[in-house]
């Protein structure tokens, strides 16, 4: 069963916002190539929002999830994203039912 989360992140200006998107994408690169568990994991800009960002991730179990937050890339993340922001707030979800990359849940 899918674990996910979204977080919302409020940067400090435009340009703490564009450095943002480069961390994330700098963290991209390690969880695309070194992260089997994570299913998605996707930063989204808020239109008529500058400085604001979301990010959905959705990961194959809790383990997954933990995994993520272990690796190197992840912790550079962690560590270097609060420079650039005003504050965040992060909801975690846990899968009730969908479609997605998933389980297929049809039970066939």
């Amino acid at each position: 069963m899918g674990f996910g989360l979204v977080v919302r992140f409020v940067a400090r200006d435009v340009t703490a916002a564009h450095a943002f998107d480069e961390l994330a994408r700098e963290a991209l690169e390690g969880i695309r190539t070194k992260e089997p568990g994570t299913l998605v994991y996707v930063n989204h800009a808020v239109p008529d929002e500058p400085r604001v960002r979301v990010f959905y991730e959705l990961y194959a179990d809790r383990e997954a999830f933990e995994e993520h937050e272990r690796q190197p890339h992840v912790r550079r993340f962690l560590a270097e994203r609060g420079q650039h922001l005003e504050s965040f707030e992060v909801t975690f979800l846990d899968e009730i039912d969908g479609k997605g990359p998933s389980a297929d849940r049809s039970g066939r």
